[in-house]
């Protein structure tokens, strides 16, 4: 029978590869192995195999330190989206998805320098519901911490939420979906005017003329920009002038124009874009004749929230209509 000495030092897996290397027990002395911390090699191995199971499979880890800012990302598209794939990468978190009228599409857009902490080994693409989504991170403090953990080939998503003095951990975990989408190319283009605006009023401006009628005109002219609604009841017409004399810069109203521009646009679409508004203070509108609008909230530094729309066609079967 050979001796063989086992040192019981702090164990790693070269200490569990050397010992497999060991001939078989029967064909050595018991007494080392008297002495030999079993325990600690258990704990040892276990902890080890749980770290390398992390490093192969852990695909996704994002931490978040407003966590308030995802929550109001997601009350400002799960009214406009039910179901939407959220593409991560080593660069950003993004969504884009059009709603199932195919009249607007959204686009969102995280940089991965605006989190404390951003992992993902490598693209993936998670499947979720919106609304469940919207749910889960109402349990969230608004000064919560929220972390963002997803393993390559789960079926699952994992949500914690951590207290500022981290006296509170909390942790949900959402079922993903198998989501058929197919990613836009959108072009850059000029546009004939841009309106850069509070986005406070352009809310209450969607707002108040969605009593009169169910569209809104925007005209674009050098004599400022004006949202124009008509109904049974009657019509509304609401003029912003250019503005850059005032001490805040969100308080101002930038207009750039090459060329006048007048197109029509569902109000319903422009009040639900409009839940953005307590992301930004304010709210860039992109309009070309026969392109459609899009409505910007810078995220601060960390990204936006594009909405497109297409313009509505004027039935001027009315005005064709031969009189009796």
């Amino acid at each position: 029978n050979e001796t063989v000495k086992i040192q019981p030092e702090p164990l790693t897996q070269s200490a569990y590869i050397y010992i497999k290397a060991i001939p078989p027990l029967s064909n050595c002395s018991p007494a080392p192995f008297l002495h030999f911390p079993f325990r600690i090699l258990l704990q040892t191995l276990t902890l080890s195999s749980a770290r390398e199971k992390n490093r192969l499979y852990k695909m996704l880890e994002l931490r978040l330190v407003q966590g308030s800012l995802l929550k109001k990302v997601m009350d400002a598209i799960k009214d406009l989206v039910n179901d939407a794939n959220f593409d991560c990468s080593s660069a950003s978190f993004a969504l884009q998805a059009m709603d199932s009228s195919h009249v607007a599409l959204v686009a969102l857009l995280l940089r991965a320098e605006g989190f404390e902490h951003f992992r993902c080994d490598r693209n993936i693409s998670m499947g979720m519901n919106l609304g469940n989504m919207a749910k889960m991170l109402k349990c969230a403090g608004n000064d919560d911490i929220i972390t963002i953990k997803g393993d390559d080939g789960s079926d699952t998503v994992t949500f914690m939420f951590e207290s500022p003095t981290q006296d509170k951990i909390a942790d949900f975990e959402m079922k993903l979906m198998d989501i058929d989408s197919e990613h836009l190319g959108i072009p850059d283009a000029e546009y004939q005017a841009i309106v850069r605006m509070p986005s406070a009023e352009f809310m209450r401006i969607c707002k108040d003329l969605a009593t009169i009628g169910d569209t809104v005109v925007i005209s674009v002219t050098k004599e400022g920009v004006k949202f124009s609604a008509r109904g049974d009841m009657g019509s509304a017409n609401i003029v912003l002038r250019q503005n850059t004399t005032v001490d805040k810069p969100e308080e101002a109203t930038i207009i750039e124009m090459n060329e006048p521009v007048s197109l029509t646009f569902a109000l319903r679409y422009m009040n639900s874009f409009t839940k953005a508004t307590p992301l930004s203070n304010t709210v860039t509108l992109s309009l070309s004749a026969e392109l459609p609008i899009v409505v910007e909230y810078k995220i601060a530094e960390m990204g936006y929230i594009r909405y497109y729309l297409a313009p509505k066609i004027e039935d001027e079967e009315e005005e064709t209509k031969p009189e009796a």
